[in-house]
């Protein structure tokens, strides 16, 4: 067996290596760690880094799965890293920019600065402190580092993010507020116009949470009164009466057309909507990351949309909605747009609690070839699911997971997030496979209670060719046994769904 593609990349003197885990493999299996033809290390996960490398020096790695007793499974390709020259550091608080790290000082002109001049063998650097700083623009060719114990705290003042810029929130491109963080500027016919940046270290990235997005909220509502007046009833459709001025709220980092780009290490916190959202880019790369926004309507923690090859592992999610929420685009304009989500990989990520892992319900220009493993969302609310609204269109198709543990698994059209004109048919979600799940049947809502739930519920679209079809579910662990309390599966909608293996434990 050869292990699919090893991949990695270098930040400071720190390499991380990253690859993809084969299914069926036998119990208590690991991972050879090589360097240069010599083993330096094992891991029980498909990710490893090596640390106090030597800067401008070419590394050879490799990686190898054996059995407990020893026996070599398969290995991977050799691949070959440089290490960088070792950066100058801007920082921030020394001359001409001199910020202040004491959490009341308004530093947005001074860092965004030091963002301006920060060249590519340079790096922005955040020693401890608290930066209170409104929206900052990143650049291409460019690093960002963050001290333990700094924290990038953006105010919760409306004001501070402005200009808009044009972004997308559930689907719908428009003027929204400016993020903490952002990177290129949107075009959905235009290619890649940020690339080649870095944000990494061990500190905080937060903005205003709650207070930014209600404050937001209240002034788009005065702003667009008359329309919302006119919508009449039709603002039912919608998932709430803030939804609509509460679309132009600020991410805490939004990417817009931006490509190789590596978050590392950071935590994120608190923004006004969702915290990590990339619109049209191209390897997105997360790896050891917090993500904290409880209390936050739409709080998501990390959300690729229309976007691709995008990759997320070893990150653990408090949020007050999704950890992970993968989009590609509302109707019509989603549909017209066309342009799809492919080639995720989400691995060794938990939720603490929150939503779980979700796919949709923005799925109009399509959702294809998902792979999750390792993965535990067992103190979630939805646990994985993928959702869409029976008008939406588009499709969600080639989704892989297993060897993880989840409170649910869940197809099925939702009834919120409904405006926009409906495309020509239905979504059609097709083609999963669900492998390995531990699935716990209940469910912990936001008030941190547990509640019990169909363990898995299935539910295609009511209309003939559009049901759920071809989806496998193979040795699936029921859990809940031992309590004397039965498990329910719930099918609506459905064709040629296979299972193979159930087992109550």
């Amino acid at each position: 067996m050869v292990l699919k593609e090893l991949q990695g990349f270098c930040l400071g003197d720190t390499a991380a290596l990253y690859w993809e885990k084969p299914k069926h493999l036998p119990e208590k299996c690991s991972y050879i760690i090589k360097q240069d033809g010599e083993t330096i290390g094992t891991a029980a996960k498909t990710h490893y880094a090596i640390e106090h490398l030597t800067p401008e020096r070419e590394y050879v790695f490799s990686v190898s799965l054996v059995t407990e007793t020893g026996e070599q499974l398969g290995e991977t390709l050799p691949l070959s890293l440089t290490v960088p020259r070792e950066k100058q550091k801007i920082d921030v608080t020394k001359a001409p920019y001199f910020a202040s790290g004491d959490g009341r000082t308004l530093n947005t002109a001074a860092l965004q600065q030091a963002f301006d001049d920060c060249g590519p063998e340079e790096m922005v650097y955040l020693p401890a402190g608290v930066y209170l700083t409104g929206a900052l623009r990143m650049h291409s060719d460019m690093e960002l580092y963050l001290e333990e114990g700094a924290v990038l705290q953006g105010t919760d003042r409306v004001e501070d993010y402005l200009p808009r810029i044009w972004s997308r929130f559930e689907g719908i491109e428009q003027e929204c507020y400016s993020s903490v963080l952002n990177l290129g500027e949107l075009d959905h016919d235009g290619g890649y116009n940020c690339e080649r940046v870095a944000i990494w270290g061990k500190g905080t990235i937060a903005s205003g949470g709650r207070t930014l997005a209600e404050r937001v909220i209240e002034s788009e509502r005065e702003r667009l009164k008359s329309y919302l007046e006119e919508l009449g009833d039709k603002i039912y459709e919608c998932e709430k009466p803030e939804t609509i001025p509460g679309r132009v709220r600020p991410r805490l980092i939004n990417m817009s057309n931006a490509r190789d780009v590596i978050l590392s290490g950071v935590t994120f916190k608190n923004g006004a909507s969702w915290n990590v959202h990339m619109i049209y880019c191209d390897q997105i790369l997360t790896s050891n990351c917090e993500f904290y926004s409880e209390d936050v309507w739409n709080g998501d923690g990390w959300d690729p949309d229309s976007s691709i090859n995008c990759t997320i592992f070893g990150c653990t999610f408090y949020t007050g909605d999704d950890g992970i929420a993968i989009k590609s685009g509302k109707n019509p304009e989603g549909n017209i747009i066309n342009r799809k989500t492919s080639h995720i990989r989400i691995f060794d990520c938990k939720s603490a609690f929150g939503h779980g892992i979700t796919i949709g319900s923005e799925i109009s220009g399509g959702i294809e070839d998902v792979a999750i493993w390792d993965c535990d969302m067992s103190s979630s609310m939805c646990g994985i699911e993928i959702k869409g609204t029976k008008k939406r269109g588009g499709y969600v198709r080639n989704i892989q997971v297993y060897d993880c543990s989840a409170a649910r698994i869940m197809f099925h059209s939702v009834g919120y997030n409904d405006d926009g004109i409906g495309a020509e048919t239905p979504p059609v979600f097709e083609d999963c496979c669900f492998e390995n799940i531990k699935v716990a049947g209940e469910y912990l809502d936001h008030a941190g209670e547990w509640v019990l739930a169909d363990a898995i519920e299935l539910c295609g679209f009511d209309e003939p060719e559009y049901e759920l079809k071809r989806v496998v579910f193979r040795d699936i662990y029921l859990q809940g046994n031992t309590k004397g309390r039965k498990q329910n599966l719930s099918l609506m909608y459905c064709q040629d769904v296979t299972f193979e293996r159930l087992h109550c434990v």
